[in-house]
């Protein structure tokens, strides 16, 4: 929603959302019901894209992949079965490494405006957020992203030197004018939820549209009156 809301806000008329990590598919199915609400709501086309290997997750590389968690072939795809649920999204089957790069060169995406990260690898994680790099003009100036793996449990123990988390801290070590931020907002709510931890935001204070204004054109408190 937020998403299609600043991408409406600089002139588009479409945006695109992003899952890495489909695995079984009911997520992106729950995110075409919606992405058919936004768009009754915005009148934004919302285009969505799922990228997976289909076969489950790879052989962890090394401790940062956390295999004392994570097993190879976990979550694999019935890529038929998904395929026939779908309505709108758009499956990129294969290693992410190897396709990423030519992602938006193949689908033609609109404008890209919110992530779902869900891979679990650090490894994995590393190379979809690579998106950022290689693909960087095809972004909004801000975009949301869910990071599924960052808080866990007492068996998953994540931390800032494995995982997600390091795939995170990494890319905003290497990058001055792009960076993968934790929101405040959503932490304020009255009923705080634990996704509201796992919402970030990546900035790209480079892009020629971060600096446009989007905001409510009346923002004045009007003096109050004296009793």
């Amino acid at each position: 929603m937020h998403a299609a809301k600043l991408a409406k806000k600089l002139g588009h008329n479409s945006v695109s959302v992003l899952e890495f990590g489909v695995a079984g598919g009911n997520g992106l199915v729950n995110l075409e019901m919606h992405a058919a609400e936004v768009s009754k709501l915005t009148g934004m086309e919302i285009q969505i894209f799922g990228f997976d290997t289909g076969q489950g997750l790879p052989p962890p590389h090394d401790y940062r992949d956390l295999p004392h968690q994570w097993k190879q072939g976990f979550y694999a795809m019935d890529v038929d079965k998904l395929s026939a649920k779908l309505t709108c999204s758009q499956l990129v089957i294969g290693n992410i490494a190897e396709s990423l790069p030519h992602f938006v060169r193949s689908y033609h995406p609109a404008p890209i405006g919110a992530i779902i990260l869900d891979l679990d690898y650090y490894s994995s994680t590393r190379d979809a957020i690579r998106l950022f790099e290689l693909h960087r003009p095809n972004l909004l100036p801000r975009a949301f992203i869910y990071f599924d793996d960052i808080i866990g449990d007492d068996v998953a123990l994540f931390s800032e030197y494995t995982g997600p988390l390091l795939a995170i801290n990494e890319f905003n070590s290497g990058h001055d004018s792009q960076k993968i931020c934790k929101t405040t907002h959503l932490t304020n709510m009255p009923y705080p939820e634990t996704w509201h931890h796992q919402i970030y935001i990546y900035h790209d204070f480079e892009s020629p549209d971060y600096c446009r204004f989007v905001s409510e054109e009346t923002q004045e408190l009007p003096l109050a009156t004296a009793r």
